[in-house]
């Protein structure tokens, strides 16, 4: 400090004697206040940079254990056997383990893989710093690797501080840090950066005064590098997935636990219409069903409430768009299509039909599932494809035309009719994509889709009666429940 108060003092005399001389000063003082700009700015680049840190000094209340997660039963065993090796250090001694260096949480956005890690250091009682992959990667070389290595130091460091023998360092969006050297040919900061990291990570001995345990979380680990998932570095690659039924009834609970449910509410009928929902969509369902409850001045929260959260997480809010008569029925006509061959194949799946517009949607149905499917037979798929193209036959049929209303329908159609030729569930056997003749994949697929629409055409003309009555109803509510389309359909045919 005191050589900075020497120089910019000399600095000073110098200015006032060229000052003294008659010199212009203006051009030098640009450039000094040039270079000065340019210092603080690579400084702020390259100085210390902080992460969050989870330390002891937190609220109880604010501390996440395994029991506030759900959905995960798995994940969690997974997680809790390799946190042992970090809690009992002299058993594991005693059997010879390497304790785990890293471990890797691998799966959709909005699981929980952030929760896990943070209930992991609570879990062994460590500290918890969290970092994100972008936070490292700059266009100055050498500031990534300065972060990994200052990362590392901080997590011994607040060990230290807190009393505590072990660390916990969570990397989310790992893969923009550890993505597979040589894709940058024009900039080697990426390389440099997991360098760094994999001599951090192969330093760590389990004779360290702080033991450090490293968990990434990615939705890419087909970009990661092979170096950093090899035994010695992420050691075990935990699956995070989706929750099943079970788990998404549990995150429910969760969720509602601190808010007033009324008696109407049945959870487990809202894990039911949510196949497919992460944690995240989870939790803003309760939240949303609870902002509604909040708009109308309600003190508890309905079986409405949450029906309404789904779809708004699904489909979002509705919209001011209000169509032409003429587009209105075509919008009704379009949606019972879907509806109607959704419940000839899979009866029970319609959770309702409506015709008001949400997101970029003019009308939609949404369905559900008893059970969920995680193997699909060429039957299953066919029906799904029946029910996706239902809505542009329905407006042939009764309108005389189609619209393009129906175009990501088809393209929804298509994928799945390339999986069953893929999947080897078509006329032309076992095939390998990348030998397919477009020619030959083309013919295949639309014979499956002309199969498919003689079938949805029987099934819509067998139903006709039905099908006017709930366009008619739809168009006068704008929403039917799927108890009350059930009404409709089997109404009209025990009649008939």
């Amino acid at each position: 400090m005191r050589y900075l108060e020497i120089g910019i003092g000399m600095a000073i005399a110098i200015l006032m004697f060229l000052a003294i001389q008659g010199i212009d000063l203006l051009p030098i003082l640009f450039i000094v206040g040039l270079a000065a700009a340019f210092l603080y700015v690579n400084s702020k680049r390259t100085g210390n940079k902080s992460f969050v840190i989870v330390s002891k000094g937190m609220a109880e209340e604010q501390l996440i254990s395994f029991d506030d997660i759900g959905g995960q039963d798995m994940a969690k065993g997974e997680l809790c056997e390799a946190l042992e090796f970090i809690k009992d250090v002299e058993r594991i001694k005693t059997l010879g383990i390497r304790p785990l260096k890293g471990i890797l949480l691998n799966g959709p956005p909005g699981t929980g893989k952030t929760l896990l890690a943070k209930a992991a250091a609570h879990f062994t009682g460590s500290a918890f710093l969290a970092a994100s992959g972008s936070e490292f990667v700059e266009m100055y070389v050498g500031v990534g690797a300065q972060r990994v290595r200052q990362l590392f130091k901080q997590a011994r460091d607040v060990a230290k501080r807190n009393d505590k023998a072990s660390a916990v360092i969570f990397i989310d969006e790992i893969e923009v840090l550890g993505g597979k050297r040589g894709q940058n040919a024009g900039h080697m900061e990426y390389d440099q950066t997991l360098n760094e990291l994999l001599v951090q990570m192969d330093g760590m001995s389990e004779n360290d005064a702080i033991r450090i345990l490293v968990i990434g979380a990615t939705n890419r680990i087909d970009i990661l590098d092979s170096a950093l998932l090899r035994p010695g570095r992420f050691d075990r690659q935990v699956k995070v997935d989706l929750p099943d039924k079970k788990g998404r009834m549990r995150i429910l609970q969760l969720h509602t636990r601190n808010k007033p449910l009324a008696d109407d509410v049945s959870l487990a009928d809202v894990a039911n219409d949510t196949f497919g929902f992460s944690g995240a969509h989870l939790e803003s369902v309760a939240n949303e069903a609870a902002i509604l409850a909040f708009r109308e001045s309600s003190g508890t929260i309905t079986a409405q409430h949450l029906r309404s959260a789904v779809e708004k997480v699904i489909m979002g809010e509705k919209l001011d768009r209000i169509p032409n008569t003429d587009e209105r029925n075509r919008i009704a006509v379009h949606e019972t299509g879907h509806a109607l061959l959704s419940e000839y194949t899979s009866p029970g799946s319609v959770a309702s039909v409506n015709v008001v517009a949400r997101g970029n949607a003019l009308g939609y149905v949404r369905q559900t599932q008893q059970d969920d499917i995680y193997l699909y037979t060429v039957d299953y798929i066919k029906s799904k494809i029946a029910v996706a193209v239902a809505g542009a036959i329905a407006e042939e049929m009764f309108l005389g035309t189609r619209s393009t209303g129906a175009a990501n329908d088809f393209k929804q159609a298509a994928d799945m009719a390339k999986e069953i030729v893929f999947g080897g569930m078509s006329e032309l056997g076992i095939v390998s994509p990348d030998d397919v003749p477009k020619e030959l994949l083309h013919n295949t697929i639309t014979g499956i889709f002309k199969q498919i629409e003689s079938q949805v055409k029987a099934i819509l003309t067998d139903h006709q009666t039905a099908f006017t009555q709930i366009i008619d109803t739809l168009l006068a509510k704008e929403f039917i429940s799927g108890d009350e389309f059930r009404v409709l359909l089997n109404g009209n045919e025990q009649a008939a």
